[in-house]
């Protein structure tokens, strides 16, 4: 599914470079549930965001269902994010003015098109099919949380990407969402690759893969 050989990522910061990434190769096979941990300022985020193709490495290669993607034009690159890749954000990212419905659709408009019914079916399978009509402050941070795991799931992509999925809710919401989460994985085969700072919520996972200055320090399976 997933595939990095010598990955780097590079800054330039004026006159000195900031080197974040240094030399990652790491598999990930179809279906797999994967934890990525590591402290802050270990590459955590920016090897989520290559693998998102939000942003291009510095040198290496990587590889998205067997397809060489890191040297593609921007275009291209958005045309793999909307279709392949669901993401869920820390800050749940919705829209304020829209309504979580909405939201979702929103979502499935970069995949080629909106379909109410599927839309109303990934709401109703985080559990908020009676929140359809309410907007974002209308809704707890968990459910603003839901909303954002169904908008990613609605256009049935077979990568989905978290970054900090749990970092703004209580302990609480968060078992909520990583068992929607592993749920969604068992039930549906979805590859899902999950930044955290969290060891229990990591334990989660089939396999964590510990980051430390820009490399990989070690993997453990669970």
């Amino acid at each position: 599914m997933i595939k990095l050989q010598d990955m780097t990522k590079v800054y330039p910061m004026g006159k000195r470079e900031l080197t974040v990434l240094r030399g990652i190769s790491l598999a990930i096979e179809k279906g797999e549930l994967v934890a990525i941990m590591g402290p802050s300022g270990s590459g955590k985020s920016t090897m989520l965001n290559l693998i998102g193709c939000l942003d291009k490495p510095t040198s290496g290669n990587y590889y998205l269902e067997d397809r060489e993607v890191s040297h593609l034009s921007s275009r291209e690159l958005a045309d793999i994010r909307g279709k392949k890749i669901g993401f869920i954000f820390q800050t749940f990212n919705l829209l304020p003015r829209l309504s979580a419905l909405a939201n979702v659709e929103l979502g499935m408009r970069y995949a080629g098109g909106v379909d109410h019914k599927r839309a109303m079916e990934a709401l109703t399978s985080v559990g908020l099919s009676d929140r359809a009509n309410h907007r974002p402050t209308e809704l707890s941070g968990g459910e603003q949380q839901r909303v954002a795991i169904a908008r990613a799931i609605a256009k049935k992509p077979p990568l989905i990407l978290a970054d900090e999925p749990t970092g703004n809710l209580d302990s609480r919401s968060g078992e909520e969402i990583i068992s929607i989460l592993t749920s969604l994985h068992a039930e549906q085969g979805i590859t899902l690759l999950m930044v955290t700072h969290d060891a229990n919520i990591a334990h989660h996972c089939q396999r964590i893969i510990h980051l430390m200055d820009g490399q990989i320090e070690s993997e453990e399976k669970v």
